[in-house]
């Protein structure tokens, strides 16, 4: 998982889809996430080695970074939105309700593990599932997503949720089923995914929008229309 998202994103700087003249909000979220990646290996490793006392002192560290991540992107998506400079391959109403579901579910899920810290198999299961909501971005960065249009982000999501449904299949053939974990863990995901849509497409979702991007650029792009591709080069990271 974290191959697949330093690929991603390091890709994007190598084809020049991406830019260090970046607004300082979009460089601060992106180390918070890379940081994130960095912690959750880390984390890992140090429970290989035995280290247990250092990972818990790094739990409590990740925590407060998980908190800083959910309000960095928030911070980041509304700027993007309200500067109507969503990916044109996806509705920007959309775009908008999924990174908020989506970095909500991914804190839902490192709470939880959290939470259920002292219960090795629940704490490690609920944090990888964590993960794999922070891995649907890279997707979205590796596969064709003008190509997928008009199922660009449901094929990214998708994608991501083999990593759960792998690590379900390795407890199945090494304990026989499946731990509960799992079950709950892919539950929120795909709890996540089916309210997306269902506000997306709701007058509810038109009112977040409607809110967010009042007196901004945003407001005057159709919220449920993909925009033409741009007539220079397609850059991430503007907003």
């Amino acid at each position: 998982m974290a191959v697949i998202i330093a690929a991603a994103f390091s890709i994007q700087v190598l084809t020049g889809r991406s830019t260090f003249a970046s607004p300082a909000r979009v460089h601060v979220h992106a180390v918070l996430f890379m940081g994130w990646v960095a912690i959750y290996l880390t984390q890992n490793a140090l429970v290989s080695a035995g280290r247990i006392d250092l990972h818990r002192k790094l739990g409590w560290i990740a925590a407060g970074w998980m908190v800083a991540m959910v309000v960095s992107a928030l911070v980041v998506v509304t700027a993007i939105v309200r500067s109507g400079t969503v990916p044109y391959f996806i509705q920007p109403q959309h775009f908008l309700i999924f990174d908020f579901i989506g970095i909500s579910t991914f804190a839902g899920l490192t709470v939880a593990a959290i939470l259920m810290r002292r219960r090795t198999e629940w704490h490690r299961r609920l944090h990888f599932c964590g993960m794999t909501i922070l891995i649907g971005p890279a997707f979205g960065r590796l596969l064709p997503m003008p190509l997928l249009q008009p199922w660009a982000w449901e094929a990214s999501f998708m994608v991501a949720l083999l990593f759960p449904l792998a690590g379900m299949r390795a407890d199945i053939r090494r304990r026989g089923c499946a731990h509960p974990a799992w079950t709950w863990g892919v539950a929120a995901i795909l709890g996540s995914f089916i309210l997306t849509q269902a506000v997306t497409y709701s007058p509810v979702g038109t009112a977040i929008y409607e809110t967010v991007t009042r007196g901004s650029p945003g407001s005057a792009v159709p919220p449920l229309e993909f925009q033409p591709p741009p007539d220079g080069p397609l850059l991430t990271g503007r907003s």
